[in-house]
């Protein structure tokens, strides 16, 4: 499977009184926006704002972050949820690379966090580097959790896929290709070269903990083999608000550093086989059963080594590592990359499980350290429920609208698939 992805950069964005791009500024047009998010009924007030880079701005509650696309050919953007249920990850997709669409508003769960576009917590995630569409949204009175986040999820997708048809016409900045071939032939093609796949776990655990392939709750189904375009293509769209620093936005779905880095390696020192794609889940038998499945597809796929990352922590864990032991106990090669939640100095353990075939393991930060975050000159969203966030407590929000609060209310900043700046060392 082929997939030509186009990038259009993206150095600014204003408002205008319609949408389009030129000479690398995205003119958005809040009205038809609005007009876009308040179709659906759940929804009472939208209202967009904008926020670049360095400016003092504060974001909250963040729910998801998206990056407008548009399928240029070979199907349609986030199929099953906005678009038709057909396959992606082939054809050509353009992309306004360096503009991100974010959900903020009234909290829909509390694991929802927050971003700094400038100061000391603006490095921590990466969409204070980005030209953010905030889409500001209010829910109608009494509506129910599960219906506001669909609505939420809906708009920003939405919304996403409104701004990418900017780009339909346009001549890419930088035009990249990327293929996986059929299972023989991708064998075939370096015989010589080490079978290396990618276990990509997602949220499901329901509550808020719900992530979507081609439109289908991830908890429905059992682990299957992905062509990695198809994941750079739209098929996996976040639902969920599970602690904000190691959720993974559809932004990152997209843009997953892992995939990017194997098909960079694929053909030089390593065979990049494709993906095996697994859920997260709550009851043991559940955990067994797609341990077991993942092990039996890795050892079907013939891979010598293989990178497993995971979306949360605590409860997860356990999936990690019975994924990490199904896999190893397969003659498999196995690297875990994860972040740690040792406790504020570091000396509790960084995780809730542990198998003795987890011997080596990338670490992406410990989200239970104290950040201060100092006061803004605008709030994006509101403020009025950071002390009920994750990573948030009482007494973290002061008078003069600073915050003192643990890593983990930042969006992303120990994200744990390696789309951060932070790591650890091991002794």
């Amino acid at each position: 499977m082929k997939l030509e992805l186009g990038k259009i950069f993206i150095k600014d964005v204003q408002f205008a009184d319609h949408t389009y791009v030129d000479k690398g500024v995205l003119y958005v047009c809040a009205a038809e926006i609005e007009k876009l998010v308040l179709e659906d009924s759940h929804l009472i007030a939208c209202r967009v704002e904008l926020a670049h880079p360095g400016e003092s701005v504060r974001i909250a509650p963040v729910k998801d972050a998206i990056e407008p696309r548009v399928k240029v050919s070979g199907g349609q953007i986030f199929p099953g949820i906005i678009g038709k249920v057909n396959q992606v990850g082939c054809g050509r997709t353009h992309v306004l690379s360096g503009a991100v669409v974010l959900t903020v508003g009234r909290i829909v769960g509390f694991q929802e966090g927050l971003i700094d576009m400038s100061g000391p917590a603006a490095c921590y995630t990466p969409f204070s580097e980005t030209q953010n569409v905030c889409v500001v949204i209010e829910p109608r009175e009494g509506l129910e959790t599960h219906e506001y986040e669909t609505a939420g999820r809906l708009a920003g997708l939405k919304v996403a896929a409104y701004l990418g048809e900017a780009a339909r016409e346009l001549e890419p900045d930088e035009i990249t290709v990327y293929e996986t071939k059929p299972l023989l032939e991708q064998i075939a093609q370096y015989p010589d070269l080490p079978r290396v796949g990618y276990l990509h776990m997602l949220q499901s655990q329901g509550l808020l903990h719900d992530t979507y392939y081609y439109g289908v709750d991830a908890k429905q189904f059992l682990p299957t083999i992905m062509y990695p375009t198809e994941i750079m293509d739209g098929a996996i769209v976040s639902g969920n608000c599970v602690a904000p620093c190691d959720k993974v936005t559809t932004y990152h779905h997209l843009n997953n550093p892992v995939i990017e880095d194997l098909y960079k390696r694929h053909g030089k020192d390593i065979n990049f086989m494709g993906v095996i794609l697994t859920n997260e889940n709550v009851f043991l038998a559940d955990k067994i059963r797609c341990s077991d499945m993942t092990g039996k597809l890795a050892e079907y796929l013939g891979l010598q080594g293989i990178l497993i990352t995971e979306e949360g922590y605590g409860n997860p864990d356990t999936d990690l590592m019975m994924n990490c032991k199904s896999i190893a106990d397969k003659g498999v090669k196995v690297v875990l990359i994860t972040d740690e939640f040792p406790g504020r100095d570091g000396s509790s353990y960084s995780l809730a499980d542990s198998t003795p075939q987890a011997d080596t393991i990338v670490s992406c930060g410990n989200g239970n350290v104290i950040v201060n975050f100092p006061p803004m000159e605008r709030v994006i969203g509101t403020l009025d429920y950071v002390e009920m966030m994750i990573g948030g407590y009482d007494g973290s929000l002061h008078e003069d609208g600073s915050i003192e609060a643990e890593l983990q209310i930042v969006i992303a900043s120990t994200i744990a698939n390696g789309f951060n700046k932070l790591s650890a060392k091991g002794y």
